[in-house]
């Protein structure tokens, strides 16, 4: 994929667009996929780069939700269970089966976890990832080695699946432009163009140039998650807010804090949440948070009370209690949650996506979560079509192999995340040996990714590359900033930026990283 080619294509076509799609993150690049994969001249554009906000800050894991069985939603469990097993087989390379451990420290959560597990087996059906059991103590101990043993009784064994976010979310544009897309990052939509009341296409800028585009489509989807409210009111002014932004934020721990291979799901918290702790690129991911939020933001910052909640849950069944100065990354994220007007207790609402199709025909597709992207966007796509009037053509997207694909994966290759773009950046490496060296003694990417990055991925910036093509930011914050000026220096050289540039980035870089970064109090 390449920007000034996708610019090009643009302005090759102002007006020849079935569909155009605002936002690239899960639910827009669900979307593009499912139009182009049916035939239809397809664009999307973003404000940002593709998976900038919530998709590329999620907790890692595609699931069914075991909060939502518990909560009786079981069409919600049914649903996600099914597109968990349709996205391990169309993503091998970035979806994994995952073994989670549920530890029981009281008598009566044995026989309770077991049960309602094996119900999750059944939902999942033909699709499932293993069956589920009861763990004698010793056994739950064998599974989690350094989880907290005073008072542990046992524990419940199930299985997820967990992923990539962003590495998925880059991947499926690559799909999309694949089937004849043109996506373009940094390309703002400021306004809706119409024809008589019917929405007819999109103002676009480019945040690069500052060159206006006015750009017509057939239909129009608003898929911009958190920021759906500001699109829907450059159609209707008045319309009533439907999106209760809540925020999610998860701590990264070294691997030293969850060893051996499962992670650990703790049921029910404080704020009757559930709660993760997943390996994840040989660190541990923990969390989330649910926290109302007013206003959304493309870079929300954890706040300290919901630190604090994480640190001080993760005591409670870690051998080795995590403090602040081990905190190698904090990341927040915004859920799109829909509710009616007035709701204000997020963590009640239901996870759940939402289709809306104004008088304009303005198609909004949000809420939901990353692993029903994929239906998402076939049923946004369907009304897409009706709207805009077009020849009807099935989803394909079911069985559609997403980019980097391959037959066998190899989970020690710390290029198997790449797929079958692994051996082109490997066949990089054997031309110039220079490029196999690590960017930083404490990250596992290596200079030829931020390379590939550049020429094949549209990473424009330097937190383009360490914070989405690579997740050196939420890896290990600190180390990331120092790999910020070689990073600037590789992508300087291939896209032929001056100094000014590279320090500029660095600066940028290294501003925006400080929130990632926990201070110790």
């Amino acid at each position: 994929m390449n920007r000034d080619s996708m610019v090009e294509s643009l302005e090759r076509n102002p007006g020849a667009w079935d569909i155009i799609i605002i936002g690239g993150g899960a639910t827009g690049l669900g979307c593009a996929v499912d139009a182009a994969s049916r035939g239809y001249a397809t664009l999307l554009l973003d404000q940002h780069d593709f998976a900038k906000g919530t998709s590329s800050r999620s907790t890692k894991l595609v699931h069914g939700g075991v909060r939502y069985l518990r909560q009786g939603n079981i069409s919600l469990v049914i649903e996600a269970l099914h597109e968990r097993g349709l996205l391990i087989q169309n993503a091998p390379h970035l979806v994994s089966n995952q073994s989670f451990v549920v530890p029981n420290y009281e008598w009566w959560d044995g026989p309770f976890y077991a049960a309602g597990m094996k119900v999750y087996d059944i939902l999942s059906g033909k699709l499932g990832l293993g069956p589920s059991r009861k763990l004698s103590r010793e056994e739950t101990i064998r599974q989690i080695p350094n989880l907290r043993s005073d008072g542990l009784r046992g524990g419940v064994i199930y299985h997820d699946g967990q992923f990539d976010d962003s590495r998925l979310a880059v991947n499926l544009a690559h799909t999309a432009a694949e089937h004849g897309a043109t996506l373009i990052n940094y390309m703002k939509v400021e306004g809706l163009l119409k024809s008589g009341e019917m929405v007819a296409g999109v103002f676009a800028r480019d945040m690069e140039t500052g060159r206006e585009y006015e750009i017509r489509g057939k239909a129009v989807v608003n898929a911009t998650g958190v920021f759906a409210d500001s699109v829907i009111r450059m159609d209707a002014p008045d319309a009533r807010r439907i999106i209760a932004p809540s925020q999610g934020v998860h701590l990264v721990l070294d691997k030293e804090f969850l060893r051996g291979d499962s992670a650990i799901m703790v049921p029910h918290t404080d704020d009757g949440r559930v709660l993760f702790a997943v390996p994840w690129h040989n660190k541990v991911v923990v969390g989330t948070t649910d926290t109302p939020v007013e206003k959304p933001s493309l870079e929300p910052c954890a706040l300290e009370e919901e630190i604090d909640f994480i640190l001080r849950h993760a005591a409670k069944y870690m051998a080795r209690p995590p403090e602040r100065r081990d905190v190698l990354s904090v990341f927040a994220g915004l859920r799109p949650l829909v509710c009616p007007e007035g709701c204000e207790d997020t963590a009640a609402i239901a996870r759940d996506f939402f289709l809306l199709v104004s008088r304009s025909g303005l198609v909004t597709m949000t809420g939901g979560k990353w692993t029903t992207y994929r239906k998402m966007g076939a049923e946004a796509i369907d009304h897409a079509v009706l709207v805009a009037g077009l020849e009807d053509s099935p989803s394909v997207t079911k069985h559609l192999r997403i980019h980097g694909w391959v037959d066998k994966v190899d989970r020690t290759d710390p290029l198997g995340f790449y797929g079958s773009d692994g051996a082109r950046i490997r066949d990089l490496i054997a031309g110039n040996p220079e490029l196999g060296e690590k960017l930083h003694p404490a990250l596992p990417y290596t200079r030829a990714e931020v390379l590939w990055a550049v020429r094949e991925e549209m990473a424009r910036t330097v937190e383009d590359v360490l914070a989405r093509r690579t997740r050196a930011l939420l890896l290990d914050a600190r180390a990331a900033v120092e790999a910020a000026p070689e990073t600037a220096g590789i992508m300087a050289r291939e896209a032929g930026k001056d100094e000014s540039w590279q320090r500029s980035q660095v600066a940028e870089f290294t501003k925006l990283a400080g929130g990632y970064i926990l201070r110790s109090s």
